[in-house]
């Protein structure tokens, strides 16, 4: 019984450790190389961006209520993620009716008035949700100017702490 309660204990601390190993290696992580195909049927990826600026990273699916949450409560503060470039990546099972999806999710929100988001479905590769090792949406990552992430958020995040976060990556940034 006592070597089966110390077999017990080293399992629960491996997973501890393993856990916080996990959340810190994240941070890590550079900005996927991605490729998505957008709305207009034009396909761009991670080259594209300005490697210069700051980048957040929103992992979503255009059904998932938490997203659409996320997006309304971002639309009064977008003014506050004006510095960013917004790339929003729909994980999704087939190139349609995704695509009609992402016109519709463009449309609700009003993100086409928006030069600095981009917006696609990384169908049929998946390779972000891979390199993220993502399980739920909405994910959010932000870079700053140097590329390196600052804070990420797996799980449905209150705008409050989003708008932490961006004003932390500026700030960070603009002390490199």
């Amino acid at each position: 019984m006592k070597k089966l309660l110390i077999l017990f204990c080293f399992l629960i601390l491996s997973v501890y450790v393993f856990a916080q190993g996990t959340d810190k290696a994240i941070l890590k992580l550079p900005i996927p190389h991605y490729k998505i195909l957008k709305a207009d049927s034009t396909y761009t990826d991670w080259t594209a961006l300005n490697t210069h600026k700051m980048v957040m990273v929103i992992y979503f699916a255009p059904d998932c209520p938490h997203c659409q949450h996320l997006m309304n409560e971002m639309r009064p503060e977008m003014n506050e993620f004006k510095n960013f470039q917004i790339v929003m990546i729909c994980g999704t099972r087939t190139e349609y009716p995704y695509l009609k999806m992402l016109k519709t999710f463009n449309r609700d929100f009003d993100l086409l008035k928006y030069k600095n988001i981009t917006m696609g479905t990384e169908y049929p590769n998946y390779k972000v949700v891979k390199y993220y090792q993502l399980a739920t949406t909405p994910f959010i990552a932000f870079y700053d100017r140097n590329g390196k992430m600052t804070t990420y958020f797996d799980k449905p995040a209150k705008i409050e702490d989003v708008l932490a976060a961006a004003k932390k990556t500026d700030t960070v940034s603009n002390y490199r």
